[in-house]
């Protein structure tokens, strides 16, 4: 049976808010066009260009950020390295000057405001998150590709392989969840040796830990950034960050100067129920301040889902004894892997299958991944994936405003939480006694999402959206 080889760098991507399906994703696939020009030798000959935004992407785009993202994408930057801070002033510069350097290198005229069409009543059939570059060229030819942005930052050329992925020959192949358990009984090797060794298909052990520490610095940064940085989101909902003031509340006049005095501080400041539980909100709050901010986050899987892992995992380092490389490297492999396979066996893009598609997923990675870590076995691992997504069936995406704020952020905190609570529960059951597996989870994940109406699909054409009645000054 064919596979898709997914790596844990494809299920966490270091890139820049609000969202993987709508930022990074465009981001990416104006990458990819001009890149597709300059191999055809054609970057040079470009005269003219256009971007046609369709479906969700038209809807939800403004408040996403896409139109930022293709023109900086088409500018030759890269999310993992762009200077968030330099966002508003590039943008502004091609916007004024009315001018855009394709690939960083050749100058054409352009107009955002004309040359990027948000085609709302417009869909493609492939995706709903779909967009296609136009060119014309110095001797009257023209050309045009068309990309969808499929969750998580994952992009699709149209007409290409789903994934190029699939073509990487893996150790222990894996497509559902029952395929991996096949795995670990057969080798006797727990989820993250597991997923390690099929790493080692891409790179050596020692590159794969490097840039899992490096994924971990990433999400603890975004922490800590969103935990000391205070005023309002971006985007005309005059939402006030609250990491700032809770972060401030908790730590009762603790001062800090880096991250792992800060990080000390949280750790000895009490073990009480309610001081916890105020933590991991706070943990999740601040990551998605920063994504909605346009921040440097770490897609898990998703940037509007972002929030939900790093919380968990800060909350096991500090509160758990989890502060370890290894523990941490265990951590997210595990949660690579459950989300590989919900990718797999339905989707990680809430405008195909709502909110249940990214807080849901991001829940039952962490649960999954906390459960291991706290050394449950694979099955009550595996059960606490199923726990958590089982509890976020049927979630909708509706953002107001079309912008990852709310209740997008709030989500993030509630996915922690439910995903502690799963782990917590599978530590204490036999999964010799559940009665709900989790590849029968996300086959019931898929069929929702297939019946759920398109209004709740991240479209802000239903839900909140359309319910809260909040006036914006800019979107």
């Amino acid at each position: 049976m064919s596979h898709e080889a997914i790596s844990v760098f494809d299920m966490f991507k270091i890139g820049i808010g609000p969202s993987s399906s709508h930022t990074l994703g465009p981001w990416r696939a104006a990458q990819r066009f001009t890149e597709s020009l300059r191999q055809k030798n054609l970057l040079d000959q470009v005269i003219h260009a256009e971007v046609l935004l369709y479906g969700s992407l038209a809807k939800t785009g403004v408040g996403h950020g896409t139109d930022i993202a293709v023109q900086l994408g088409l500018s030759g930057e890269d999310p993992v390295t762009f200077d968030v801070n330099s966002i508003n002033a590039r943008i502004d510069d091609i916007r004024q000057m009315k001018k855009i350097v394709l690939g960083g290198r050749h100058e054409i005229d352009f107009d955002p405001s004309e040359d990027i069409e948000f085609l709302i009543t417009e869909s493609l059939p492939f995706h709903p998150n779909a967009l296609t570059f136009l060119v014309s060229l110095h001797n009257g030819d023209t050309m045009a590709e068309t990309y969808y942005s499929v969750g998580g930052g994952f992009v699709i050329k149209e007409g290409e392989q789903a994934s190029a992925g699939s073509n990487v020959d893996l150790p222990f192949p894996i497509n559902t969840a029952e395929d991996l358990l096949h795995w670990c009984r057969k080798t006797g090797m727990s989820i993250h040796e597991v997923v390690m060794e099929n790493e080692q298909a891409w790179r050596s052990e020692a590159e794969t830990r490097q840039m899992l520490l490096n994924t971990w610095r990433v999400m603890h940064e975004c922490i800590y950034r969103g935990c000391t940085t205070e005023g309002y989101l971006p985007g005309g909902l005059q939402v006030k960050r609250r990491a700032y003031a809770l972060n401030k509340k908790l730590l009762n006049g603790k001062s800090f100067e880096t991250y792992r005095d800060w990080a000390d501080a949280v750790k000895h400041g009490g073990n009480q129920f309610n001081y916890i539980l105020d933590w991991v909100s706070c943990f999740a709050l601040a990551v998605n301040e920063e994504n909605a901010s346009f921040g440097r986050v770490v897609t898990a899987p998703t940037n509007g889902a972002a929030g939900v892992i790093p919380a968990v995992l800060q909350y096991f380092i500090l509160f758990c004894d989890g502060d370890s490389e290894d523990k941490i490297i265990q951590f997210l492999l595990t949660a690579s892997e459950i989300g590989s396979i919900f990718k797999k066996g339905a989707t990680i893009s809430a405008a195909m299958g709502g909110c249940q598609a990214e807080i849901g997923v991001s829940s039952a990675m962490a649960a999954a991944a906390l459960t291991e870590s706290l050394g449950g076995s694979q099955r009550q691992a595996m059960m606490a994936a199923e726990i958590a997504m089982e509890h976020h069936l049927g979630m909708t995406c509706d953002p107001i405003g079309g912008l990852v704020q709310i209740p997008c952020i709030e989500r993030n905190t509630m996915g922690a939480i439910k995903a502690i609570t799963a782990c917590q529960l599978a530590l204490q059951s036999t999964p010799d006694f559940a009665k709900v597996s989790l590849d029968g989870v996300i086959k019931t994940m898929w069929d929702t999402a297939l019946d759920m109406n398109s209004k709740y699909k991240e479209t802000a054409d239903g839900g909140l959206a359309v319910n809260v009645p909040l006036s914006l000054s800019e979107c």
